[in-house]
């Protein structure tokens, strides 16, 4: 039986709770970035538990267990479509889906959660440079000096606030790899307006089923190498947490988020991922919080806000 289903003309006051919550696109927005910046935690916590690839891997499996099923009436009505545009849907998925999550999980080896969170601020700013490259769209002074002053941040971040680090050019390597993360993930949201005429979700459960085929080859030299190892109890646990919220749950309630008050303003609620992921890290993994974590996550906000709001 559906949770909106009504019986003898009443509906239980939860599930008119349901229904209300299901229609406050702030309250799913804010839930949305709350799953994704707990995947920033969820990176950190599956260190030594359960290996990258693997996570990665078995991640976009569950899923394509889940949504083509779910799907299947409109994936079969949408099929010509997809198959017309499979270049581009394996492009994204393979960048977006497989490339971010690998290094990010990668990057949790050498990094903390809240440099993680931090750097994933530097997103929106990447999208500008990339649509310039990509469209060229115009970028004004404004958006030109938020460009500037986020990067700042991710210097600070990735720097330590050590000024030694940025002229020795001494960074670590989880840094490094999850500002080529954000980079790829920024070249995913440029393409993404290439997108075929497909409902979201028919879109994103076609890039997931392409994000597992590319990650199987990873997972297999991961293998080869050794480097794999089963799962510990809390590593299955983590792979279901990644499975339901952020890969399925916060995909949901983006898309239907979108629906109801458009992708521009839904995009601003993007900004609360490198809020939520320092909060989190502090409450869940007692990661400590610097003064230079601080200053970054000012210069990363307020670049974005000067290139996104005021840049218009």
């Amino acid at each position: 039986m559906s949770p909106f289903s009504q019986q003898g003309g009443n509906v239980h006051p939860t599930q008119t709770w349901l229904q209300r919550a299901w229609s406050n696109a702030y309250l799913l927005m804010v839930l949305t970035t709350l799953m994704w910046g707990c995947n920033a935690v969820a990176s950190r916590l599956a260190v030594d538990n359960i290996s990258p690839m693997m996570l990665t891997s078995l991640r976009w499996v569950a899923v394509c267990a889940i949504m083509p099923w779910l799907l299947r009436d409109q994936l079969r009505a949408h099929w010509p479509v997809l198959c017309a545009h499979w270049r581009l849907i394996a492009l994204l998925g393979a960048l977006g889906f497989t490339g971010f999550n690998t290094l990010m999980y990668l990057a949790a080896y050498s990094t903390s959660a809240i440099n993680i969170g931090i750097l994933q601020g530097s997103i929106p700013v990447f999208v500008l440079i990339g649509a310039f490259l990509a469209y060229k769209t115009r970028i004004t002074l404004m958006q030109g000096i938020g460009v500037a002053v986020t990067l700042l941040g991710v210097a600070v971040t990735a720097s330590r606030g050590d000024i030694h680090v940025l002229t020795a050019f001494r960074f670590v390597p989880g840094d490094l790899l999850m500002i080529a993360a954000c980079v790829l993930y920024a070249g995913f949201t440029v393409g993404v307006r290439k997108r075929p005429a497909v409902p979201g979700l028919v879109f994103f459960t076609a890039m997931a089923g392409c994000a597992c085929i590319a990650s199987l080859p990873l997972l297999a030299t991961e293998i080869a190498l050794g480097r794999s190892y089963i799962p510990t109890p809390q590593g299955w646990l983590i792979l279901a947490f990644t499975v339901i919220f952020p890969s399925i749950v916060s995909q949901l309630s983006f898309m239907r988020a979108i629906e109801l008050i458009g992708p521009g303003r839904a995009g601003v609620f993007v900004n609360l991922v490198p809020v939520f992921a320092p909060i989190l890290a502090v409450l869940i993994i007692g990661e400590p919080f610097g003064l230079y974590h601080g200053l970054a996550l000012v210069l990363v906000l307020g670049g974005i806000f000067i290139a996104e709001r005021l840049g218009r």
